[in-house]
């Protein structure tokens, strides 16, 4: 398998115009059966040699799209599809096992309805409480709080 990468570029997209690029990337979990609790536990599985038994489970298999400036992007899929594994991804929060993923600029992944946002707070406010998580000056929120609320 190849070297899995994620990284943050603002030059050298094959496409100037991708903003995300995401390459052959796939991801292996490997589920532990059994779990040991004690140490009694863990030194017999080492004398005995019955070790740790896994199932592997592929969240994501050879997945690979691009994104360019102004698009936007969305995943609609069953639970189980790989839809939180792939945003994970994108957001640099896990690694690929295998591909390549490429960022230029900011991620927010949303990965519930309703994260980030405030009942108790008006639109406006949750607008500036959230800028300000992802960096975001109230300046540069000012500038762009019109096409925020388009």
């Amino acid at each position: 398998m190849s070297k899995p990468v994620t990284e943050k570029k603002s030059a050298g997209f094959e496409d100037a115009e991708n903003v995300i690029e995401v390459e052959s990337v796939s991801k292996l979990f490997k589920i532990q059966h059994e779990k040991k609790h004690t140490l009694y536990e863990n030194i017999f599985s080492i004398i005995t040699r019955s070790g740790k038994t896994f199932e592997e489970f592929h969240a994501l298999k050879n997945v690979s799209f691009s994104v360019k400036k102004g698009e936007f992007f969305g995943l609609i899929g069953e639970n189980g599809s790989g839809k939180s594994t792939l945003l994970k991804i994108l957001a640099g929060i896990l690694q690929p096992t295998s591909g390549n993923v490429k960022v230029n600029g900011r991620i927010a992944a949303f990965l519930e309805l309703g994260v980030g946002f405030q009942q108790e707070l008006s639109a406006t406010e949750n607008i500036y409480l959230y800028s300000s998580i992802m960096g975001l000056s109230r300046k540069e929120v000012d500038k762009r709080i019109d096409r925020i609320f388009e």
